[in-house]
């Protein structure tokens, strides 16, 4: 049960950070080492995400989507 939450706290911050790398784009101001940096955090939160998904037993894979 534990790595359910874990993984929908990852998500949430998935989620966060896409708003806030939005925000960033959209504003003329935001110099690229921001914007990088959102993404690498962006991605590295994907990548435990994926890797999480990958330990929950199939049967229950289809409720995380």
């Amino acid at each position: 049960m534990a790595i359910y939450a874990r993984l929908e706290t990852l998500e949430r911050k998935h989620g966060a950070l896409e708003d806030e790398l939005h925000s960033a784009l959209n504003q003329p101001s935001a110099d690229d080492t921001t914007i990088n940096d959102l993404k690498r955090r962006k991605l590295r939160l994907r990548d435990e995400i994926e890797r999480l998904r990958g330990t929950v037993p199939d049967s229950t894979k289809m409720e995380l989507n």
